[in-house]
Parts: C-alpha cells; sequence; structure tokens
C-alpha cells in the first residue's frame, strides 16, 4: 500500500524538516522490529520559489539567483529550482521491504511521469545517465535537443527513500535560467502548459496517482 497525503503549499524547508523527521523515525521502529505497522508514502506538495542542492552540487551551476533563496540538502543530483505551478511528489518508501532497488525505483518513478503526461498529449522521453524526463519542445525542430520537464531527485539511506519528483505544469520558467539546471549548461527547461495542445488542469492530482500506480506494479507485481 501508498498512501497518498496532498499538504497543499509548503514552505520547502518545512517539508524537508518533515520529510526527515519521518525517516528518523521510521529507522528507528525499523531498528526496534516495530516498523509493520509504516505504510509507503507519497506527498504531494508545491513550493514558493526556492532553490534546492544535491549533496554534490556545484556553486558554478548557480549563477544570477537573485532573491530567491538556496537550500543545501542530501538528495542526489545538481541544482534545481521549485515554484508555484511545479507538482512535487515526495516518496517515503522502504526499498528494503519492498525488495526493489534503486535503479529500479527511478526506472518506475519514470514510468508514472510518462504516464501522467501522456494524458496531455506529450511523449515524455529519457536521456541516457541523465535521470528524469524530456520531451521534443514544439516551437523548436524535431532534430533539436530535447527540454527537461520533470525532475527526479532522491535521497536512499539503508533501505528507506525520501525526496523524490518535480514535474513542470504552469509555471514561470525564468529562474530556471540564472542556473545550470541539473548541473548541465544550457539546459532547457520546460512546461506542460508550455508544450501541451490540450487544456492543462489537474497535474498534481494526476502524477500522484501515476506514480503509485508504476510503483505498485514494480512492488506487487
Amino acid at each position: 500500500m501508498i498512501r497518498v497525503e496532498k499538504l497543499g503549499i509548503t514552505d520547502y524547508p518545512d517539508a524537508l524538516a518533515r520529510m526527515r523527521a519521518y525517516v528518523s523515525r521510521r529507522a528507528d521502529a525499523r531498528r526496534k522490529a516495530d516498523d509493520e505497522s509504516w505504510n509507503d508514502e507519497l506527498w504531494l506538495t508545491e513550493h514558493p520559489p526556492v532553490y534546492t542542492l544535491g549533496f554534490a552540487s556545484r556553486p558554478e551551476h548557480l549563477r544570477a539567483t537573485g532573491a530567491i533563496p538556496i537550500v543545501t540538502t542530501e538528495r542526489g543530483g545538481q541544482v534545481t529550482y521549485h515554484g508555484p505551478g511545479q507538482a512535487i511528489a515526495y516518496l517515503l518508501l522502504d526499498l528494503r521491504r519492498r525488495k526493489l532497488g534503486v535503479r529500479d525505483l527511478v526506472c518506475r518513478i519514470e514510468d508514472g511521469i510518462v504516464h501522467c503526461l501522456a494524458l496531455y498529449g506529450l511523449e515524455g522521453l529519457r536521456k541516457p545517465g541523465a535521470p528524469g524526463i524530456y520531451v521534443r519542445p514544439k516551437s523548436a525542430p524535431t532534430d533539436g535537443p530535447l527540454a527537461k520537464i520533470a525532475s527526479v531527485g532522491l535521497k536512499v539511506s539503508r533501505g528507506l527513500t525520501w525526496h523524490g519528483v518535480a514535474l513542470n505544469g504552469c509555471m514561470d520558467l525564468e529562474p530556471f535560467e540564472r542556473i545550470d539546471p541539473c548541473g548541465y549548461p544550457g539546459l532547457r527547461m520546460t512546461d506542460v502548459c508550455s508544450e501541451a495542445s490540450t487544456h492543462v488542469e489537474r497535474i498534481g492530482e494526476h502524477l500522484p496517482d501515476h506514480l503509485a500506480a508504476a510503483l505498485i506494479a514494480a512492488i506487487d507485481g
């Protein structure tokens, strides 16, 4: 079972503290062999503007962040931006219990994003060695570079996961231009509203359903 909790709009530091506390309590319960009542959880939220850094982020990828706050975290990956109109899904899973590896987890997460994008007529694509989901921008040549529409950044410790997925729904993309997104200079970021040919709504409602379905297929299938 994966329990979905909708948190609404949360300040990033508060969400980060809540994730850390949850994982700490769950790890403590597991050490005491008292964790059978703990469910895997998916938290859906949205953040005010913030840049977040993975544990290995390099300062040169922050170019002109201005007044937007910067928060360093323990997740994998480099710098990214979170802001209004972006659907965030945090995944708090016990991979040991589910006998699920990290690589397979990332693959299943990406499957869920791809299925969600298909609702809006978009083909989600993968790039080897670059986690996340990309699309072919409708305003660019068909043989041009892909644009990133969803990012995946996780922390896994002793089989417990936190952090997760950011899907760009309908948002101001300008803050991405002040950084090298995910550590790639010149990487183009886009969102569903910019690329979809259909009316865009309820992205934040659809995303957790598709992620949960993809994870359950891996866990229980």
